[in-house]
């Protein structure tokens, strides 16, 4: 119960406020530039990581970046910026 009011408070304040979601409702923020780059904010953590795959955890579910040739670039306790040929962005709800 405390934590339907915890997210309707943030919902509330988030439309009220003017404020962006990813910051008050701890979404993800992704940015993608063409399919060679994917920086990545607000994430929980790196599950998985191959040259073809990254999983990603986050506060609800999980962030699967599959493709071709991936380098991590940057890596964060939030953030991460990966480099390759990105082919599909897939949000798992789990």
């Amino acid at each position: 119960m405390a934590k339907k009011w915890s997210q309707l408070i943030r919902n509330w304040m988030t439309q009220k406020m003017d404020l962006p979601p990813d910051v008050m409702m701890d979404l993800p923020r992704i940015t993608m530039i063409g399919h060679i780059h994917i920086y990545i904010e607000n994430h929980r953590g790196l599950l998985a990581f191959s040259d073809k795959e990254l999983r990603l955890l986050l506060k609800q579910g999980q962030l699967l970046v599959k493709g071709k040739a991936f380098v991590i670039k940057t890596i964060l306790p939030e953030e991460i910026l990966l480099e390759g040929k990105i082919d599909q962005v897939i949000y798992i709800n789990e």
